[in-house]
């Protein structure tokens, strides 16, 4: 056991410099114009993070890959599309307008940084950049559509914008367990789901797989902001590089406000199980996605 869990975080190593090297490519260099606004790119993207979206992305497309379609520089470019969509929402949310944080990864937010008005260039620039990494990949023409629609969808007003506009409209509101789900798939998931479609678009997956990935995704992506919630009330500002208790302090309704820290913490060990079951017809090839869900549920112990 102790073996495949060194195997896992080896793995997860591997993947993040992998992630790190693409995005690094991807963004432009800080001696190109305008240089603040590259260089609070960067900043924003760089050096912190756990790149889960960009492991979900590798991790289903080796669970999928045939080796007949899009091999790793297509891979790689559909991790750092993802990683700079999430990007791009953190320093958004960041700013005094929405979530109003000035610590984020370790380090001050990108607005305290840099300014409002460069957080929200940033934002708008990363955005922009992701779709035109995703079109560059050397995959065929057919599947970059379908990955440009896939990840656009997941970022819109039926995705993680609009679940940060209920967010938002829902702080000092009494939400029940249904519209708080409700609201997370959207906020959270949408974007999860997204990351592991990619890996399964990018290499071809079949109906099945892919059908097998996005069950996989939703399980996976409610458990990761349960477990969020869960860490909110229970890590300290360190150990989360970002404030701790700031739910709380705003009124947002959590998992643990309406659940209750025990259930909260059963509500994401079902999760995780679910998790493991959609990937069960993929067989041995699922074992990456099965421990990346492992760690995304087991992180609050």
């Amino acid at each position: 056991m102790t073996g495949s869990r060194d195997g896992f975080s080896s793995w997860m190593s591997a993947c993040g410099e992998r992630a790190e090297f693409a995005l690094a490519r991807a963004l432009p260099q800080e001696g190109v114009l305008p240089h603040t606004l590259h260089r609070a790119m960067r900043y924003a993207v760089l050096g912190g993070g756990k790149r889960v979206r960009p492991m979900l992305t590798y991790a289903a497309g080796e669970a999928c890959s045939s080796g007949g379609a899009g091999g790793d520089a297509a891979l790689d470019a559909a991790a750092a599309a993802v990683e700079l969509i999430h990007a791009y929402s953190l320093v958004h949310d960041d700013m005094p307008c929405m979530d109003d944080d000035v610590l984020r990864r370790g380090r001050p937010t990108v607005h305290v940084e840099f300014g409002e008005a460069t957080a929200l260039l940033v934002g708008d620039a990363l955005q922009a950049l992701a779709f035109d990494v995703l079109a560059a990949m050397p995959i065929a023409p057919g599947l970059t559509v379908q990955a440009v629609q896939a990840l656009a969808a997941a970022a819109g007003s039926q995705g993680m914008a609009g679940g940060q506009a209920i967010d938002l409209a829902s702080v000092g509101k009494p939400l029940s367990r249904e519209e708080l789900e409700a609201m997370h798939r959207l906020k959270t998931g949408a974007l999860l789901r997204a990351s592991a479609a990619l890996g399964g678009i990018v290499v071809g997956a079949s109906s099945a797989q892919r059908a097998a990935l996005d069950g996989y995704a939703q399980a996976v992506g409610l458990a990761f902001q349960v477990v969020d919630d869960i860490l909110d009330v229970t890590a300290d500002s360190a150990r989360l590089g970002k404030t701790a208790g700031k739910d709380a302090a705003a009124e947002k309704p959590t998992y643990v406000s309406i659940l209750g820290l025990e259930e909260a913490r059963a509500l994401a060990e079902r999760l995780r199980l679910a998790a493991h079951e959609a990937i069960a017809p993929l067989g041995a090839g699922g074992a990456r996605l099965a421990a990346l869900a492992d760690f995304i549920v087991l992180r609050d112990r």
